[in-house]
């Protein structure tokens, strides 16, 4: 749109280097439903491919794809030695049921996908299925975030979508530090309500100008794996214990972006940077790895002790890079999905 084209040129006369982002948006479709830019919809109607959307519509097309809803599963079970998961077990209307196959994917979350194989410890597995390395529910990682707003009082953002554009100048080192600093790119078009609504303070006619002369940016840093930043289970109930890290760099990626802002012509620019209650991409609590004693999967996303077993989501990543993690996700996926179609 021509104010991201804008911004796109000041940047550029900044001496950074913007770039479009990847997006799985059919635009058109998107803006039909409705004139938002907003960027946290799951859906509306088929604008944003999501899982939803994209993959499973397409998976529930085959004969031999079928899909529980409304159903809670609570663990695994298996065989007496420990090998090979047998069934699924899972609450439905108030009424537990089972389910048997050959093959069994976890893909819950870095969380739930954690707290499920913790619940399902058994006499084989005392502290959790496929945990002999100790590692399951450990090493959790949650991107440090920041959102910002670059405003210019003399220029309306007209832009409805415009969540577009992004740069990694300071991705991969720091001019000055030489440290891989983190990722900066556009928010959805942020309006004066969603302003009003995370400063209740702010007087609606000034969060309505503010919308609408600024450009909101989503910085994303790094978050280093600690085996002591931990999901646990303790009397049924999820725990979690995260280890903040490398806030430092991400402090610096503030820096270094605010003053980008202010060389591409934006004299006001406010930061918030989000807290523990924010979730950004968790992952890392069932990391893969070739040695079993330090990771929880293979590289194919394969239990190192259980045969018939993969964990196929952002539990898996042994790191959490600064970006979202989505097509890494699905692409550690499409190889699990390879291997278990040989076996």
């Amino acid at each position: 749109e021509p104010a991201i084209a804008a911004v796109r040129a000041r940047l550029k006369e900044a001496g950074i280097h913007p770039a479009s982002l990847p997006l799985a948006i059919d635009i058109n479709e998107w803006l039909r439903r409705a004139k938002t830019g907003w960027d946290a919809f799951p859906n509306t109607g088929s604008g944003k491919i999501d899982a939803e959307v994209g993959p499973l519509t397409a998976a529930l097309n085959s004969s031999n794809v079928s899909l529980v809803t409304g159903a809670s599963v609570v663990r695994l079970e298996t065989d007496p030695t420990g090998r090979k998961v047998t069934a699924a077990v899972f609450f439905k209307d108030g009424v537990e049921r089972r389910i048997s196959a050959g093959v069994f994917a976890v893909a819950a979350g870095a969380v739930q996908s954690a707290a499920l194989l913790l619940r399902s410890a058994n006499a084989a597995h005392p502290r959790g299925l496929a945990n002999g390395s100790d590692q399951l529910g450990r090493n959790f990682m949650n991107h440090n975030t920041t959102a910002m707003l670059a405003i210019d009082p003399r220029s309306a953002n007209t832009s409805v979508y415009q969540k577009t554009l992004a740069f990694n100048d300071f991705y991969n080192a720091d001019p000055e530090t030489g440290f891989p600093l983190g990722n900066v790119q556009l928010l959805g078009h942020i309006t004066g309500n969603i302003l009003k609504a995370n400063a209740p303070l702010l007087p609606r006619w000034l969060a309505g100008l503010i919308a609408r002369n600024c450009y909101g940016w989503f910085l994303t840093s790094e978050d280093l794996p600690n085996p002591e930043s931990r999901v646990t289970v303790q009397n049924g109930r999820i725990v979690m214990h995260w280890v903040r890290s490398n806030m430092r760099a991400h402090e610096l990626l503030i820096r270094r972006t605010r003053g980008v802002m202010r060389r591409a012509g934006f004299p006001i620019v406010l930061t918030r940077t989000f807290g523990r209650k924010t979730t950004s991409h968790q992952c890392g609590t069932a990391r893969l790895g070739s040695d079993p004693e330090t990771s929880v999967v293979s590289p194919d996303c394969r239990s190192h002790e259980i045969a018939n077993l993969y964990v196929t989501d952002a539990s898996v990543l042994p790191t959490s890079a600064a970006v979202n993690p989505a097509l890494t996700i699905a692409a550690l996926a499409i190889k699990a999905g390879a291997v278990i179609s040989r076996s």
